[in-house]
């Protein structure tokens, strides 16, 4: 990876850049567009440029994520010192929150004005970014969680179906199962602990939880999982419960994946690093830190995208 990517990577958003009139021939652009946030690059010879903007998920709401896919383009241009046609030239590639088959991917590009795009979903660029090329597997646990495995030169992907069909052990899971077992706490069919407590405190009883989850968004549930985390640490009954499911699940996934014990195994999201002491050992021993985020996939897959475009394949 060149080293002006890398420090694109750690520049604040706020850094004045210099504009980039003339691009180079290996110049490309790189989506990174998730649920909380997305992320334009302009990768060039010379430095990068990006853009920061909000939530892009195409399932969820197709026409704001088109728009604020559309105003982070334009946004980009502009920072560029670039027409929107110099811009619209470029190889692209955007791996997307709520990209779920090609029908999906053929209709974000047909409403985006580039010339040249690979759409897929976030999964891949999140594989990259953690894993290079190196063999492994990738547990991916924030909001919403999936797993991806990439082995002997090939990927699988599970999970990532959202939060009402799956996302077992994301944030939004694990808050969620706090006020399923804390709700079995007021049913006598579990001891009480510190954890039940307090949600039952938070939300002044049981009608207060269920009141709650009626209109919850899976970030609203994602936002009780820090508790979870904490009361783990003292060795709560129900948070520990809890981290522990989470942690058999991913054990469960593993050898289904292809991961064996010497492979990379990588715990990324919001709540995914907290998993790693429930982990049996012979697993934590191989609990690595990504080598970089789900942009620096993209740019990789951007640049792939870029040379098979100039291949003519």
């Amino acid at each position: 990876m060149p080293a002006a990517f890398d420090r694109f990577c750690r520049c604040d958003i706020g850094d004045s850049m210099s504009n980039l009139r003339h691009l180079h021939p290996t110049s490309v652009i790189a989506i990174d567009g998730g649920g909380t946030r997305c992320r334009l690059a302009l990768i060039t010879e010379s430095q990068p440029v990006l853009i920061e903007g909000g939530s892009v998920n195409v399932t969820s709401n197709f026409d704001a994520a088109v728009r604020e896919l559309s105003r982070g383009l334009a946004a980009l241009a502009q920072k560029a010192g670039l027409t929107t046609s110099d811009l619209a030239a470029l190889p692209t590639y955007a791996g997307l929150a709520g990209v779920m088959d090609q029908g999906m991917a053929q209709k974000v590009t047909a409403a985006l004005p580039q010339t040249h795009i690979r759409v897929e979903d976030d999964r891949p660029a999140a594989l990259r970014g953690a894993l290079g090329t190196t063999d492994g597997v990738v547990a991916h646990c924030g909001t919403g969680s999936f797993i991806a495995a990439q082995v002997a030169g090939r990927t699988r992907f599970a999970g990532g179906w959202g939060a009402v069909l799956g996302d077992p052990t994301s944030a939004q899971w694990v808050g969620r199962r706090a006020l399923t077992l804390t709700l079995e706490v007021v049913d006598g069919l579990r001891a009480t602990s510190a954890l039940s407590d307090r949600l039952l405190a938070k939300f002044t009883g049981c009608a207060g939880i269920v009141a709650f989850a009626a209109t919850a968004r899976p970030s609203d549930f994602g936002a009780l999982a820090p508790a979870v985390t904490e009361h783990a640490l003292t060795d709560d009954a129900i948070a520990c419960k809890i981290m522990n499911e989470a942690a058999e699940d991913i054990t469960a996934l593993l050898p289904k994946l292809g991961w064996t014990p010497g492979m990379a195994l990588c715990l990324t999201g919001g709540i995914g690093p907290h998993f790693a002491p429930y982990l049996p050992d012979s697993i934590a021993a191989n609990v690595t830190a990504p080598q970089g985020e789900p942009l620096s996939g993209a740019f990789e897959l951007a640049q792939m995208y870029r040379d098979e475009l100039s291949n003519g394949t």
